[in-house]
């Protein structure tokens, strides 16, 4: 289906894209267009005017510093999987935008794309959550920055305003004698994650010290596991299996491809693998 007509503009720095928004009622950003180009050949987003910010070189690029990441909205999922610097500093972002669609999708989505559309099968979500991550947002008024765990409030909600342009996302990198690792199973169609499972453990002298364990496509937003359970254990496969046992969802998402029920099922098997492969990285 093609789109309903809209007025086209491209901004030249992010004071021109945010002017843009503030003249231009429901106007809509687009990035790398992955996201939003689809809804709108579905009708299911109609915007009268769309801003075309992916030419923006201040918004794009991955640097460390201070014991953090910082990873800027324009990049895109392919400079994420295969950045020195994630490999480095925090390897398990890396390796989620790795899982992402085809070669053709990550070399044209963007990680704020990704993450402003909120889709329950995204990959990167779950793994921003597990980090600890700060989503940081510009309007007119100023700068903000937000928990990826408020960031995405619902099924294609997030906390942007509409006055507001994902700048970058900070996350802190992971420190010695901790593990990390995304798993998905994916849509053989789409690439998108039925179930995505993000893992971290810490060990010190045989011990976890401490765990960590979201998983995506099971919720409307990304589900965070107790598994404060592994604290003081060795990290053995059964008390991994009990760890992750422990997700629920109170209304999961269930569609054609998978049910709720089905969801969480798989969700518990993939929260194991990804919390055991986490603890072999460790």
């Amino acid at each position: 289906m093609y789109p309903a007509q809209f007025d086209y503009r491209r901004a030249g720095s992010v004071d021109e894209a945010l002017s843009l928004l503030q003249e231009n009622e429901d106007a809509k950003l687009m990035a790398g267009g992955h996201s939003l180009i689809p809804m709108m050949k579905l009708r299911l987003a109609q915007p009268p005017v769309v801003i075309d910010i992916g030419r923006l070189d201040e918004l794009k690029g991955i640097s460390e510093a201070n014991g953090s990441v910082r990873v800027g909205s324009l990049t895109t999922h392919a400079d994420i999987a295969a950045s020195d610097v994630l490999a480095a500093h925090c390897p398990v972002l890396a390796e989620a935008a790795g899982h992402i669609g085809d070669a053709q999708v990550r070399n044209r989505g963007t990680i704020g794309g990704n993450i402003a559309h909120a889709d329950p099968g995204s990959d990167i979500p779950p793994v921003l959550v597990l980090l600890g991550a700060s989503v940081h947002l510009q309007s007119p008024s100023g700068t903000r920055s937000v928990a990826a765990g408020d960031f995405f409030q619902d099924l294609l909600m997030t906390d942007v305003g509409e006055d507001e342009i994902l700048t970058h996302v900070e996350a802190p990198a992971l420190g010695a004698g901790t593990g990390a690792a995304y798993l998905k199973f994916e849509h053989p169609a789409s690439g998108y994650a039925v179930v995505g499972a993000a893992a971290a453990v810490t060990v010190q002298g045989g011990r976890c010290t401490g765990a960590g364990l979201v998983v995506g496509g099971v919720s409307a937003t990304p589900t965070t596991v107790d598994v404060s359970s592994l604290v003081g254990t060795d990290l053995s496969d059964d008390a991994i299996a009990a760890a992750a046992s422990g997700l629920d969802a109170e209304d999961p998402i269930g569609d054609i491809f998978a049910s709720g029920d089905y969801r969480v099922h798989v969700g518990k098997v993939y929260g194991k693998r990804a919390l055991a492969a986490a603890r072999d990285r460790a």
